[in-house]
């Protein structure tokens, strides 16, 4: 096992139990050499705080840390560098005051470390300003600034709009002091989830280089497929590495796509496939914002979003398709150039995500877990048994066992996509293979369910109080099922209508096609 920088990051602990460790190490250098002060934006459990603290024992100059790795013999050991590393990964912030606190508080144990003494020890931009000065003075080298997690003290308060544009204040002044202390730096480099506008946070800090979608450093967390099957080649035997891919793989930022490795190292110590990465959490506020802004669910598979959407987050300015691609449910599958903007084709990463993402969804509108893991076992069994007067039974079930009182709360079943969007986290939930908005020469199918080598095609209508007996015969119309009848023996035509007043399914008919 190649020895590891020592830091706290539960990503570098399962790295040390199964004692593997992919070499990152030559982005070190590459940073150096393409500017002084970056950005990077990845999705919580990706690595960024292993490759922080890659980068600050590089700086210190702990050359045995990198035996046997690239930097080992491509970096100049001779030069040490004094590091301030601010880590905002722990713990949850309050307010804007326990946030003063604690940066003071971690850059007093800075001048513990260095044995530096500044004369201001009560404000946080004061402080930093005078230890990056002092330590400049003192080592005869410009300082290394590194910051991990730097949003996270206003994500944690971001569902109270007015507690975090006090945090987001208060980490403005802390950051402006990069600025005026260029002269005094080596490096800077910030982490986080969030791309929140410079403007909104890094105001004046004009010469930080966001590489987040930045090829050159698509790579620079994660596994590529090459990596995973050289670096883990001896505990994959055995593995369906399709399999594998199918479930983990897919996340990119304009270069090659890559794994979580926070699912491959417990996959590998588990072998068993899980949502390991959506188990560890996923914030209930996301949750709300879908919800309370009637996303039409389906919609997730294919996200049109303009640079300029993902890469400015804000407080007062929450956008669904920037919050879902930075936090890690969302990723870019192909880019297209309109005129001189760049558009971003955005869908889900892999099946983990798609299939969490969906049963989460499906959790926030039924308070028992286990009526709705009875449907969607029930769901999974009619399409095996191809029974669709079982299914039938099972959907119509789900919808009567929404209480009153939520529809209540979120008034979504005045809005025509709920109906669409429950059955679509149904059957994606369940592990089925679903295709959204599928495209046709006449149209767009509602919901194409595959399984082995039938197709269900379902068409959605809502309708206000009882059934018009249009869905069916919309498929027939539109010829939906011609797209499938080369590649599937049977094709299943569903026509599903729901009503608004009645709150559930009062028209469900089907035609079966055979080859």
């Amino acid at each position: 096992m190649k020895k590891l920088p020592i830091g706290v990051s539960s990503l570098e602990k399962l790295i040390r139990e199964n004692c593997y460790y992919v070499d990152k190490t030559y982005f070190v250098e590459k940073l150096v050499n393409s500017g002084s002060q970056f950005f990077l934006s990845r999705p919580r459990r990706f690595g960024k705080s292993l490759l922080v603290d890659t980068i600050k024992q590089a700086f210190l100059g702990n050359r045995e840390l990198f035996k046997g790795l690239y930097l080992e013999n491509n970096w100049d050991w001779e030069k040490k560098y004094p590091v301030i590393h601010i880590d905002f990964g722990g713990g949850v912030v309050q307010d804007a005051q326990d946030l003063k606190e604690w940066i003071i508080k971690q850059l007093k144990r800075h001048m513990i470390t260095y044995n530096v003494s500044v004369e201001e020890q009560n404000n946080a931009r004061f402080m930093f300003t005078d230890l990056i000065i002092s330590l400049k003075e003192i080592y005869k080298n410009p300082v290394v600034v590194l910051v991990d997690e730097y949003d996270k003290p206003i994500l944690d308060n971001i569902d109270d709009t007015e507690r975090a544009i006090e945090i987001r204040e208060v980490l403005k002044d802390f950051y402006s002091v990069l600025k005026a202390s260029d002269q005094y730096l080596k490096l800077v480099f910030l982490t986080g989830v969030s791309r929140f506008s410079k403007v909104s946070i890094f105001s004046g800090l004009n010469q930080l280089q966001d590489i987040t979608l930045s090829p050159a450093f698509a790579t620079i967390c994660g596994y590529t497929q090459s990596e995973l099957e050289t670096v883990f080649s001896d505990r994959l035997e055995g593995v369906d590495l399709e399999k594998l891919r199918y479930w983990y793989n897919g996340y990119s930022w304009l270069g090659d796509k890559v794994y979580n490795p926070f699912d491959i190292l417990l996959f590998l110590s588990e072998k068993i496939f899980r949502p390991y990465w959506f188990e560890t959490g996923t914030p209930t506020f996301l949750m709300e914002i879908i919800l309370n802004n009637k996303v039409f669910l389906p919609k997730l598979e294919e996200i049109k979003a303009s640079d300029e959407i993902l890469a400015n987050l804000d407080v007062d300015f929450l956008k669904i398709e920037n919050l879902l691609f930075q936090s890690g449910y969302l990723t870019i599958k192909e880019t297209k150039t309109l005129g001189l903007r760049t558009i971003y084709i955005l869908t889900y990463p892999n099946f983990e995500v798609k299939m969490s993402f969906n049963n989460f969804f499906l959790s926030d509108i039924l308070p028992v877990a286990s009526d709705k893991e009875e449907v969607q076992n029930s769901i999974v069994e009619a399409i095996e048994e191809n029974s669709l007067e079982k299914l039938k039974t099972a959907l119509y079930s789900f919808f009567a066992s929404i209480p009153n009182d939520w529809y209540r709360k979120n008034d979504l079943d005045s809005y025509e996509g709920f109906y669409a969007s429950v059955v679509y986290a149904l059957f994606t939930g369940s592990g089925l293979n679903t295709r959204s908005e599928d495209t046709t020469n006449l149209g767009k199918i509602d919901l194409t369910v595959l399984y082995q080598a039938r197709a269900y095609i379902i068409e959605f209508k809502v309708v206000e109080k009882d059934s018009e007996g249009k869905a069916l015969g919309q498929i027939k119309e539109k010829r939906y099922y011609e797209k499938y009848t080369d590649s599937c023996r049977e094709i299943n035509l569903i026509g599903i209508e729901f009503s608004r007043e009645k709150r559930n399914i009062v028209y469900f008919e089907y035609e079966t096609l055979e080859r």
